[in-house]
C-alpha cells in the first residue's frame, strides 16, 4: 500500500484524466511509476558502471570487438 500527496494542480490533472477515460487515478499512478522506475533503474545502473570503469574495477570493450564477435562487421 502506498499513499502519496500530490500538488493540487497535478491531482486535478490526474482526476480529469481518470474521469475522461473511465480509468482510476490508481491505474494512471501505477502506470507512471512503472514506466519511470524502468528509466531510473537504467540510469542508476549506468552511473554505477561508469563509477566502476573510472575506478578501474571493470573494463570497456571496443565496439569493433563486439561487432566482430557477433558477426556484424562491415
Amino acid at each position: 500500500m502506498l499513499a502519496i500527496r500530490l500538488p493540487e494542480d497535478l491531482e486535478k490533472r490526474l482526476d480529469n484524466l481518470a474521469k475522461r477515460t473511465g480509468r482510476t487515478k490508481t491505474f494512471y499512478a501505477r502506470q507512471a511509476i512503472e514506466q519511470h522506475l524502468d528509466d531510473l533503474e537504467d540510469l542508476y545502473l549506468a552511473e554505477q558502471r561508469l563509477t566502476e570503469i573510472r575506478a578501474g574495477r571493470t573494463r570497456t570493450v571496443p565496439l569493433e570487438d563486439i561487432m566482430k564477435r557477433h558477426g556484424l562487421e562491415d
